[in-house]
């Protein structure tokens, strides 16, 4: 069995971050948001949220040796 355990917990809830996915499915970032905007009302709608400015930099902070990159 395969467990995929790149997850967060924001807002109380445990998510996972688009480039995460992306990488989960061999994908550009960029590329996996766009299809996610082109099909959004096959979403409910509490499964996707954008993270405030504060919450993006809380986030980032909770990793000293952070990898984050924009893609």
């Amino acid at each position: 069995m395969l467990v995929y355990s790149k997850n967060s917990m924001i807002r109380n809830m445990q998510v996972m971050i688009d480039r995460d996915i992306a990488e989960l499915y061999g994908v550009p970032t960029k590329v996996l948001n766009q299809a996610v905007k082109r099909n959004i009302n096959r979403f409910p709608e509490d499964f996707i949220f954008q993270l405030t400015k504060k919450e993006f930099e809380d986030w980032r902070s909770q990793f000293a040796t952070s990898k984050y990159k924009r893609k």
